[in-house]
């Protein structure tokens, strides 16, 4: 028997796959992206920490999927949920934390003129996409092929390996240009010319954009008549309070946010420029676009946290505390890894604010089952890490734990390599892909 094992965990997977699809609400959080029997589910956290339903504390990295930036049951951000879960959280009419929490986001990303506030990421940048059709009148979306995701909705899922139920016209509305390729872009919007909404992109990933790229998406945009969109899910507090846009100096026509917004309470954004934004609204004489009405994007303790949030990471330079913290992990990594020979197979990759790594094989290659032993090793160290994405909870030792278990992984990886064959360190079938056409 493995010397470690989540029974408890075990169980509680069985009975969410008997009642919930695929066992988990978002893919990314399912059991087939850990090892085998060895997914845990979790109790409680706090902090920088988690405890899963078997009694065993890890350290926890990408938490809530990048959205816990400043740590579980953050105390300012609880303190301001619960001074509105007393006063009620939705009503008939706007409460007066809507204007409070746009004033407070717009102070916060001075490039956006208008926001609304919705529940998740797909919301808004569907809605983004909408106004950007409605606008334009155009009906092609241009996405960057080089990201992973922006959206639930069909017009980009119709993209991925998944797209069962989509009719086919919807895939073909979408498509796609390369991170960088400042004329390759340009070839796409004259092939479609004039049939382009807008382009829509993470402004920064594991890479930084090259130098004028930016600048030069905001000029081909306007050359072309289309909107230039920026989905700051991920940059958006973590780039910089202001987000890649702020950090950078380019200022898209509509952005994005979320995750970090709301540490963990569902609330996101769309913002923009006025003149684009305000077609959602009530002043203005031209067609009315449906923009975003949604029941619960203005609940209360959300918008509440997502003040909380704002202040505390203007005030206690959180995102300088998430770049450092990622440095020292990052260096910690690169320097177990090349301790134990793994240095060209184990690799770190991103800016120090949101960090993931790479699992390679003999060849160089991304593997799956490379990536499984690692797992396996970093969860039975105490250390639960789909990525390397810090928290301003964790502290230096949480880092130095964190670097003793990725050695003693790095060990175990080595002994893989050299017998060219991971599967007996895997304890089972490979973590999988979230994007793939069969189970």
């Amino acid at each position: 028997m493995d010397a470690f094992e989540l029974p408890e965990s075990r169980q509680a997977n069985e009975r969410l796959h008997a009642l919930i699809p695929g066992g988990a609400h978002t893919y990314a959080k399912g059991d087939d992206q850990y090892p085998e029997h060895l997914a845990p589910v979790i109790s409680h956290g706090r902090g920088a920490h988690v405890w899963d339903v078997d009694g065993n504390r890890y350290i926890e990295y990408g938490s809530g999927l990048r959205s816990v930036s400043l740590g579980h049951a953050h105390p300012r951000v609880t303190e301001a949920v619960r001074r509105e879960l007393d006063r009620g959280s939705n009503f008939v009419r706007p409460s007066i934390l809507e204007v409070e929490a746009a004033e407070r986001f717009l102070a916060t990303v001075p490039t956006a003129e208008m926001v609304k506030f919705a529940k998740n990421g797909s919301d808004v940048t569907t809605a983004a996409v909408r106004l950007a059709r409605a606008v334009t009148g155009r009906t092609r979306v241009a996405i960057c092929r080089d990201h992973p995701f922006f959206s639930t909705d069909d017009w980009f899922i119709a993209t991925t390996p998944m797209a069962a139920g989509i009719p086919r016209e919807t895939a073909e509305l979408t498509v796609g240009f390369p991170y960088g390729d400042l004329p390759a872009t340009e070839e796409l919007l004259t092939r479609y010319e004039g049939e382009i909404a807008c382009l829509i992109l993470e402004p920064a990933g594991h890479v930084e954009p090259p130098p004028g790229y930016l600048e030069g998406l905001r000029r081909l945009a306007d050359r072309h008549g289309c909107v230039l969109v920026f989905d700051e899910m991920i940059t958006g507090l973590r780039w910089s309070e202001a987000g890649a846009q702020g950090l950078y100096g380019v200022t898209p026509d509509l952005s994005t946010f979320g995750k970090a917004l709301g540490n963990g309470f569902a609330v996101s954004a769309l913002a923009g420029r006025r003149e684009l934004m305000e077609r959602g609204g009530l002043r203005h004489d031209e067609e009315r676009v449906f923009l975003l009405s949604t029941t619960h994007g203005a609940e209360t303790h959300s918008l509440a946290a997502a003040m909380a949030v704002l202040t505390t990471y203007v005030e206690e330079g959180v995102t300088a505390r998430l770049h450092a913290l990622g440095e020292r992990l990052a260096a910690g990594v690169r320097a177990a890894a090349a301790s134990m020979g793994v240095a060209d197979h184990v690799l770190v990759r991103g800016r120090a604010s949101n960090l993931v790594f790479a699992t390679l094989d003999e060849e160089g290659r991304p593997s799956q089952p490379y990536r499984t032993l690692f797992l396996r090793q970093l969860l039975a160290g105490g250390v639960l890490a789909p990525s390397f994405v810090v928290s301003s909870a964790l502290d230096e030792a949480d880092i130095d734990r964190t670097v003793e278990v990725v050695a003693q992984a790095c060990a175990v990886y080595r002994k893989a390599l050299d017998a060219r064959d991971p599967s007996a360190w895997t304890g089972g079938r490979p973590v999988k892909p979230v994007f793939r056409r069969r189970v």
